[in-house]
């Protein structure tokens, strides 16, 4: 069996690992590990919850420790770029597990929080930063940061930046990019413009590939209610009945509704509380942090602001709503059966929500038993449009506004 010691990785690095309770890489880590330490671009591809982020971060601490240059003042040595705060809060935590004690300066910009207070730590010089792409075009354009000499950059999750419409965002980054660098992409989905993307930023790439894209975690049990939408709230506390002491992360589409069901949650009696882009950061903070205590059991989040979120004792997921964009449900789901874990995910769909499941089944490749209902007679066989922006979730962009889509840069441009 292979261990982290077969991988290229340096002693010091393993017994890190080893420290940190982590003896076995996942596949994702076995098979991306030992390119990225040689060097080579790589495209990532695996289910959420499979160990993407140590797959990039322990190669790249691992080279930047051999470098052993620090980042001159105001520059950056190494950029990962992540969709949302949460995501980038994980990674940014990961990342530090792994240089504890170490020289190795690492950073984090985030909307949400003082920009003044990053430009003055940022004036430093930092050798890891992790940064969501809005916050790092601010930024940039009060010349707080110099991507001049940046060796390593990551896109994280990139599918769900090109969901959000950050592609713009990217274009304006690469720009500042050298072009002699080392690029990697992960993500766990494959929509069509992901080929393009890698394309533009990465220089004949290693594919990884552990699970199909689409597929859900092994271990992850499925099932859809069929139910009008007025009658999803009396099922959905029905349910959670059932487990009152197991964590439960509930989705809704939209930040407002959001928040009205994690008040009637409340209202019914559960410990329960919510996350979503009209929450404040320290507000998403402390409900994560009580979520992951257990304080709270019940979590009801918008799929932005849920992404990055990584408990493995997260056991149920309730799509309440469907998501418009049918790569959004892998990641949901992907919030359960964590590590190795079991878990369980059920959605409720409604019968004009019936072309969105069409739209998720294509994606996985697969019918979702049904636990109770019957489907829509008549419903339509042609599958929903994309919705471009994930729904009414929020995110991390400039002014927090949605950026349309449009075709990424060439490589050649940055």
């Amino acid at each position: 069996m292979t261990d982290f010691n077969n991988l290229g990785l340096s002693p010091r690095l393993v017994d890190r690992l080893t420290a940190l309770g982590l003896t076995q890489p996942t596949p994702i880590q076995a098979k991306a590990i030992p390119h990225v330490v040689e060097g080579r671009d790589v495209m990532g591809l695996a289910q959420t919850g499979t160990g993407k982020t140590m797959a990039f971060a322990l190669p790249m601490v691992q080279r930047l420790n051999k470098h052993g240059k620090r980042a001159p003042k105001g520059c950056i040595n190494a950029l990962i770029l992540a969709p949302t705060r949460e995501l980038a809060r994980q990674i940014s935590e990961s990342v530090h597990s792994l240089t504890e004690g170490g020289p190795l300066r690492i950073g984090m910009v985030v909307g949400g929080q003082s920009i003044n207070v990053q430009i003055k730590r940022l004036e430093k010089g930092t050798d890891i930063l992790i940064a969501t792409p809005g916050r790092l075009i601010d930024l940039m354009d009060r010349k707080a940061v110099d991507l001049g000499l940046t060796q390593y950059l990551v896109l994280d999750e990139a599918d769900q930046m090109l969901d959000l419409g950050f592609i713009h965002a990217l274009r304006r980054i690469s720009t500042q990019l050298p072009a002699e660098r080392q690029t990697l992409l992960f993500s766990a989905t494959m929509p069509k413009k992901m080929e393009e993307l890698a394309q533009a930023y990465l220089t004949d790439p290693v594919k990884v590939e552990v699970t199909p894209p689409g597929r859900a975690a092994d271990k992850v049990t499925q099932g859809v209610h069929f139910i009008d939408q007025k009658a999803k709230p009396d099922l959905l506390i029905e349910r959670l009945d059932r487990h009152r002491d197991e964590l439960a992360i509930v989705f809704s589409r939209t930040k407002h509704g959001a928040e009205r069901l994690s008040r009637k949650l409340e209202g019914a009696g559960f410990a329960a509380g919510s996350i979503h882009g009209n929450k404040s950061q320290g507000q998403r903070d402390r409900a994560l942090k009580a979520f992951k205590e257990g304080k709270l059991r019940v979590l009801v989040a918008t799929d932005v602001a849920a992404r990055g979120i990584d408990i493995p004792d997260v056991r149920h997921v309730y799509n309440f709503d469907l998501p418009n964009v049918a790569e959004n449900y892998v990641h949901r789901i992907g919030r359960t059966a964590r590590a190795g874990a079991e878990g369980a995910a059920e959605a409720f769909c409604a019968p004009d929500e019936f072309a969105y499941l069409r739209d998720i089944e294509k994606v996985m490749k697969l019918s979702i038993p049904v636990l109770s209902g019957e489907a829509p007679k008549g419903a339509a066989a042609k599958p929903a449009a994309k919705k471009q922006g994930g729904g009414n979730g929020g995110n991390n962009g400039r002014n927090g506004q949605r950026r349309r889509r449009s075709g990424p840069p060439r490589r050649k441009a940055a």
